[in-house]
């Protein structure tokens, strides 16, 4: 009778120990976030993702009191940064920003130290942009038929730079070639902006860089916009037609989200994820957002999951038609 006796007391006591788990975990909701958190970014200064970053770092420090700090990692198509914030610690103060580019990486490497599904649990997406196709002033293109004539006329002769290889800028060329025939050599950059530093300054002749990275270079006149990469125009830049429009079914989105290292504690998901929901759907954010050509969203973090898996799939369906190869 003792044994058992026994037995019921300790499933009793195991029993009344699971509201003191969930209070533990929700207290610790509560009192997030009491020191500056950082918030990792897969690319260089200046690009899209630093953009966005800091946007949500000024709202979200504004919300909590607490420093947000856009941390850029860029380096080895945002490899770099996705390992650190691999092996950060699951407590809320290690963010980073999830991007199409990390979503081509994943299929496109097979010996990642980390697995972007199962190291990483989503937050929120935060918003999607079109990229824009620009050349340098000096080439002898105005428009995406004018680019592609020269392209086919000079095999091999234009460059044209990326983030690196398995960038979505990389990628978006790859697919432009592959549906159109035409022959460009690839240069990868680590990060973005000095691939478009190098297109200003002549030593390649092309970059696919989302709006908000290109656009002033663009009203400078430091570079020719020639098309954007989405189903339709923006009215950022209405009078700059859809690549689609000379190549029919050609379209390549940029999205932006926030992920936390996994294990992180669900409540404090939940808290960060009703802050930065909160923050792209105020109006200031969305006007901000919206100048630089970006979408602003919001979502739970089941749909940033449902959207990272269907992402993956596209993804990977793109590489294999382009040919696209991580040593390019």
């Amino acid at each position: 009778m003792l044994t058992v006796k026994g037995k019921k007391w300790i499933v009793v006591a195991a029993t009344a120990m699971f509201p003191v788990v969930a209070h533990a975990q929700g207290s610790v909701a509560g009192a997030y976030p009491t020191k500056p958190i950082r918030l990792i970014v897969l690319s260089s200064p200046g690009s899209g993702p630093d953009i966005l970053g800091r946007m949500l770092g000024e709202k979200l420090t504004r919300e909590w009191g607490q420093q947000v700090i856009a941390d850029t990692r860029p380096g080895a198509s945002g490899i770099i940064g996705m390992e650190i914030a691999s092996k950060a610690a699951p407590d809320g103060y290690t963010l980073v920003i999830i991007t199409s580019q990390a979503t081509i990486v994943s299929v496109m490497h097979d010996n990642l130290n980390y697995n972007i599904v199962k190291d990483f649990v989503p937050i929120s997406l935060l918003g999607t942009t079109p990229f824009i196709l620009a050349v340098h002033p000096r080439v002898a293109a105005n428009s995406i038929r004018e680019l592609i004539d020269l392209a086919k006329s000079k095999p091999g002769a234009l460059r044209f730079g990326s983030g690196g290889a398995g960038s979505p800028p990389h990628l978006s060329a790859e697919i432009l070639k592959s549906m159109t025939g035409i022959d460009m050599q690839h240069v990868p950059y680590k990060g973005v902006t000095p691939a478009m530093v190098d297109t200003i300054a002549g030593q390649v002749h092309m970059v696919i860089s989302v709006i908000p990275a290109v656009l002033s270079a663009v009203r400078a006149g430091q570079l020719r916009a020639l098309g954007l990469t989405g189903a339709k125009r923006s009215p950022i830049v209405p009078d700059l037609p859809t690549i689609a429009e000379t190549v029919p079914g050609y379209e390549f989105i940029g999205w932006y989200s926030v992920f936390a290292p996994a294990n992180t504690p669900s409540a404090i998901i939940e808290k960060l994820n009703v802050v930065m929901v909160k923050a792209t759907q105020s109006s200031d954010m969305r006007e901000r957002l919206r100048n630089i050509g970006v979408e602003s969203l919001g979502s739970t973090p089941q749909d940033l999951a449902v959207h990272l898996a269907t992402q993956r799939e596209k993804m990977r369906a793109a590489v294999k038609a382009s040919g696209a190869r991580v040593d390019r």
